[in-house]
């Protein structure tokens, strides 16, 4: 019988609306981890190097790259958004709606190259700015 209260309990808790509030939140930090990560990636620089960019302490900004990671203030996220020159839109969905959405798919593109198709691509895109 214990059980089966245990059961129905754990039923409720996950329809309840604080549960999915829980998982919005929790997919939405696990974003904003990847596409911080990916952008220091991207931009080849360390947590070392953007806490001197922001003045935020490497250890806090190592907080938001965690497994537990945690959801920086508005504040902290547009610091970190505009060192890295990005908005704070793209750190948290991955998608910057003041990009026209032909140079957002053609990026996606170009970033799904292969290795020797990119180094193709800058030949080509640098031999076009000597013309």
């Amino acid at each position: 019988m214990r059980y089966f209260i245990n059961f129905i309990i754990s039923i409720a808790i996950l329809s309840s609306t604080k549960y999915r509030n829980y998982i919005i939140f929790k997919k939405i930090m696990a974003d904003f981890r990847t596409n911080l990560r990916s952008e220091l990636d991207y931009q080849g620089l360390t947590v070392k190097e953007l806490s001197g960019k922001t003045g935020i302490a490497k250890g806090t900004l190592d907080c938001y790259l965690g497994t537990r990671a945690s959801m920086p203030p508005a504040d902290i996220a547009v610091k970190i958004a505009k060192a890295l020159g990005v908005t704070v839109e793209y750190l948290v969905t991955g998608e910057d709606s003041s990009i026209p959405n032909e140079v957002s798919r053609a990026t996606r593109s170009i970033l799904n190259l292969n290795q020797r198709d990119r180094k193709l691509l800058d030949t080509i895109v640098k031999s076009m700015g000597e013309l």
